[in-house]
């Protein structure tokens, strides 16, 4: 089983990807920059890009019929690691119980983005 899911809760891809795809009872959610859904528009600062960053990708999670409950893997790729632990702070507070595991990589961003996240959720 393969399913693409949308919503206009989160931003629209700016590539050939999907925001999301089920399969066999995982979802995959693509990378999520911090910005806006509808402007596209990244406010300044690592906390703020952070917080609309886990927001788009609870949005896709609620539009495929999970949760961040059920994230099992985050990728966070951030443009400076001196970012960490503001990042780390505001991912606290997306995460309080049993966090998933996560990776954190320093990663070229395009444009002024800070950071970008991607999860792996399990669909029951």
């Amino acid at each position: 089983m393969r399913k693409v899911i949308s919503t206009d809760r989160a931003p629209s891809p700016s590539g050939p990807y999907s925001q999301a795809v089920i399969s066999n009872n995982f979802v995959f959610v693509s990378g999520q920059l911090g910005i806006d859904p509808k402007t596209r528009i990244a406010p300044e600062g690592i906390v703020e890009q952070t917080k609309l960053a886990l927001q788009n990708v609870k949005s896709i999670l609620e539009a495929s019929g999970c949760s961040l409950e059920k994230v099992v893997r985050v990728g966070v790729y951030l443009r400076d690691m001196s970012l960490f632990k503001d990042m780390n702070d505001v991912y606290r507070q997306f995460f309080v119980k049993d966090p998933p595991a996560r990776t954190t990589i320093q990663a070229i961003l395009p444009g002024d983005y800070l950071i970008e996240i991607d999860a792996i959720a399990i669909k029951d």
